[in-house]
């Protein structure tokens, strides 16, 4: 994965404390929306089993997307990265990052036929059954319908560094406030009481207000994809 640091995930740091009732608002919100939208976006959200941060990228007719997945709990931080031609799957990439590492690789032809396909569990190789193929290629159709709804909704990512004064330098370098409600405020306040250096946050913006998603000690800028290397 080239636009990709394996090394710089790390598990979710943060655990969601309040119902998932934003993802689903902005879904539902998502479709009343126009369609001019930047080819290069960043959105993500919450459910019930941890928070997905999407990376996308439309060039014409190809769309190539990057999701990390970070779970609240128990459980390994994983990645994966989907690559269509038109309304056809091209390319798999799933990397899941654990003490037995797995990483997967398939590719399909011009017909949506398989053409390769590679597993690997701390380097050793396996096959694929075509059940799990099957699997991995519905979970990149609802991958592909969350990302459209999130992008129609203007449900934006952002990330960097906070600061003592409640701000934020962004990955992009801009110094921003964020709309946060005070319990997220508090807790961000809380973690970096016990941490040595300034906390990292990730947030949603949308016309429906924002929302905290991550807190980690690590910086989500050093492997945050760009328009540019993505």
């Amino acid at each position: 994965m080239n636009s990709f640091d394996k090394g710089a995930v790390s598990p979710l740091l943060f655990f969601w404390r309040r119902p998932l009732a934003l993802a689903g608002l902005l879904l539902l919100s998502a479709c009343s929306h126009d369609s001019s939208l930047p080819p290069f976006t960043a959105s993500g959200y919450a459910d019930d089993q941890g928070a997905v941060r999407v990376w996308r990228k439309d060039s014409g007719d190809d769309v190539h997307l990057l999701s990390a997945f970070s779970p609240w709990h128990n459980g390994n931080t994983s990645t994966a990265e989907y690559r269509w031609q038109g309304d056809t799957l091209s390319l798999i990439e799933l990397n899941i990052y654990s003490k037995t590492p797995e990483h997967v690789r398939v590719r399909f032809d011009d017909h949506g036929e398989l053409s390769f396909m590679l597993r690997e569990i701390s380097g050793q190789k396996q096959q694929l059954s075509s059940d799990q193929i099957a699997l991995y290629r519905y979970r990149a159709t609802q991958v592909r319908q969350t990302s459209d709804a999130l992008r129609q909704g203007r449900v934006v990512l952002r990330q960097g560094r906070w600061h003592s004064d409640g701000t934020v330098t962004t990955c992009e370098g801009q110094t921003v406030k964020p709309d946060l409600e005070a319990w997220a405020t508090e807790h961000i306040e809380r973690r970096q009481r016990h941490s040595s250096m300034e906390v990292s946050i990730a947030w949603l913006e949308a016309p429906e207000g924002s929302q905290l998603l991550l807190v980690a000690n690590e910086d989500f800028c050093t492997w945050q994809p760009t328009e540019k290397n993505f």
